[in-house]
């Protein structure tokens, strides 16, 4: 995988920062926003492969503890600190109650909410290192843990009822580990995203019988019209991360089209 080559310029410069489940999609764009504000950043995935220049990768299946140990170990030898952890690997999942069975629910709790545990108590240490760099030297902002929950977590979405389980239970971890850390100079937010388009929204759109219906359907349930892209999730991420947002913890900030808070009227013809 590429070597790291952040520029020291930028609201992130010299300061490191990892993304879990960085090799596509959301997790990609953050990664790669985050560079380009500056930082070094470490992709931890599970998908081997190549990265974009700029970007550095570690193996790690946030399932596993001793993938995740194995990879903020490595992490810490290179950075020595950990600025900014972004915890975005996930899986989605489809139905109602009826249709996930039991091992369908363990695997997905496990990484999309258990995972996010894993990853930041063994990346716990290297944050504190940060924020007491940071508390020496008067800087805002601190360290911090950005978490990718969604919009399923505050609206019922039909046929998502495993899948806005486990976020909703992201959003109750964001707050508590919010409590947890603030003490410590850690702050922890969380985004929520609508429907992106991403590869796995593409994917479920290939399955689908009609494609383009379906595509239809889901811009037509955000107030925009359109699914969010990538790189707006990733801006509100940079923002979480970043100084400007030194004041700001517990809390999460929705990239969804409005389609949590908004109600309109039908259009008329």
């Amino acid at each position: 995988m590429a070597q790291q080559t952040a520029s020291s310029e930028g609201e992130f410069g010299g300061r490191s920062a990892a993304v879990t489940g960085g090799a596509s999609g959301i997790g990609l764009a953050v990664a790669r926003e985050l560079a380009r504000r500056g930082a070094q950043v470490c992709v931890l995935d599970v998908a081997g492969g190549a990265l974009p220049d700029g970007l550095w990768g570690l193996p790690c299946d946030v399932a596993d503890r001793a993938s995740v140990n194995a990879a903020l170990e490595a992490l810490g030898e290179r950075f020595g600190r950990l600025d900014v952890l972004v915890n975005n690997a996930g899986v989605g999942a489809q139905g109602t109650v009826e249709d996930n069975d039991d091992d369908e629910w363990r695997r997905v709790l496990d990484i999309n909410v258990t995972g996010i545990a894993r990853v930041s108590a063994a990346a716990l240490p290297l944050l504190r290192r940060a924020a007491a760099a940071d508390g020496a030297a008067a800087a805002p902002g601190g360290a911090a843990i950005v978490n990718t929950c969604s919009v399923a977590a505050t609206a019922g979405l039909p046929q998502r009822a495993l899948y806005s389980a486990s976020k909703g239970a992201v959003l109750a971890l964001t707050r508590a580990m919010a409590a947890d850390h603030i003490r410590e100079g850690i702050r922890v937010n969380c985004v929520n995203p609508g429907t992106a388009d991403t590869p796995w929204i593409g994917r479920l759109l290939d399955a689908a019988p009609d494609p383009a219906a379906e595509r239809a359907a889901l811009e037509a349930r955000q107030p925009t019209g359109r699914l969010v892209s990538a790189e707006e999730v990733a801006a509100a991420v940079c923002y979480l991360a970043g100084p400007s947002a030194g004041a700001t913890t517990g809390t999460e900030l929705a990239v969804d089209g409005g389609m949590q808070g908004l109600r309109l009227r039908p259009e008329t013809p």
